[in-house]
């Protein structure tokens, strides 16, 4: 079976997303090399695989240490993880650039409607000063595709900024403002203004550039800074082709085609109930050309509704640009 975009993105209900998602696992433990000799090392046989539950998730750390591809097509773009001097990078070969536009583009509208209703203003300093961010490639092309001549990004020009946001709130336009936390609370510490209608979209991370603060403490002094209710998260990351979203209070939800699980800490190969804290095991189905199952470095818990919650890292996780806030 030749697994397309149409299927990935067109997903109903939870027994279609099983079935694909079985159906890529299968795909995958064939066709990717690394993901097929990790199987392996496991024990694991794949024709007796039925369940979600019993597909093994591969390791981030591998993205570090080796390609992974699950088709021979040529590499459109290669995204690369943050990270400090010195430090290994994750990268991420994506052979089709266009399943990752389409993740985030549907997803972006799952949840908040039509793109172009919006003006995208960005906060990204870290990321603009290097090259092979994900998240720059998709802020890019919300830009562009937001057609408003007042879209754009501010690298520390902050007072051009705030009279960006003046002008967009006298206009009454649907404004977003992504930015990296620490840049957000710079711009804060300057100035304050009172936009509640606002969308404020923190990325995580500090980048070494402050001390780290729990979330509720951060998104209190955020929203009172930009004079808004709530702050939204993207719970995104280089290894991943598709993004959860948090519209306040730290809760996430997945886009149909993505699915987070929670491992034991002490046994990786078994999932832990709703409601218990564990490791984040995301099921990201548009990644079908590379690996689909990743077993994260983060920690979290699903609620009885199905959103999760990012509680922190493993402590011996690198450092790295997804989402660092530690509960």
């Amino acid at each position: 079976m030749n697994t397309t975009a149409e299927d990935i993105f067109s997903l109903k209900n939870d027994q279609e997303f099983k079935s694909l998602a079985l159906t890529i696992f299968k795909l995958q433990a064939e066709n990717c090399n690394v993901y097929q000799e990790y199987i392996s090392h496991l024990r694991i046989d794949v024709a007796q695989v039925k369940e979600i539950a019993e597909i093994p998730f591969l390791p981030i750390s591998f993205f570090k240490t080796h390609s992974i591809l699950s088709n021979s097509d040529p590499v459109e773009v290669t995204f690369s993880s943050s990270g400090t001097t010195g430090m290994v990078q994750s990268s991420h070969h994506v052979t089709t650039a266009k399943l990752y536009e389409q993740s985030y583009l549907q997803a972006f509208t799952e949840f908040y409607g039509d793109v172009t209703d919006y003006c995208f203003l960005a906060l990204l300093p870290s990321y603009q000063q290097r090259s092979g961010s994900s998240l720059i490639y998709m802020v890019n092309d919300l830009i562009e595709k937001s057609q408003h001549p007042q879209s754009g990004y501010f690298l520390y020009n902050h007072g051009d900024l705030l009279q960006t946001l003046l002008d967009l709130k006298a206009k009454q336009q649907k404004t977003v403002l992504i930015g990296v936390t620490y840049a957000l609370l710079d711009f804060i510490e300057k100035y304050d203004i009172d936009f509640p209608e606002l969308i404020v979209m923190e990325t995580g991370g500090m980048k070494g550039k402050r001390k780290e603060m729990v979330r509720e403490e951060l998104h209190e002094q955020l929203a009172a800074g930009f004079g808004v209710k709530h702050i939204h998260s993207e719970y995104g990351m280089t290894e991943l082709l598709s993004q959860a979203y948090s519209l306040g209070e730290g809760i996430f939800n997945c886009p149909k085609w993505m699915q987070v699980l929670i491992r034991d800490t002490n046994d990786p190969l078994t999932l832990v109930d709703q409601g218990r804290t564990g490791g984040i095991n995301v099921i990201d189905l548009a990644n079908i050309n590379s690996c689909s199952f990743i077993a994260t470095q983060d920690l979290g818990r699903i609620n009885p509704d199905n959103s999760f919650e990012v509680l922190g890292r493993f402590d011996n996780a690198d450092i790295r640009g997804c989402n660092l806030l530690v509960q």
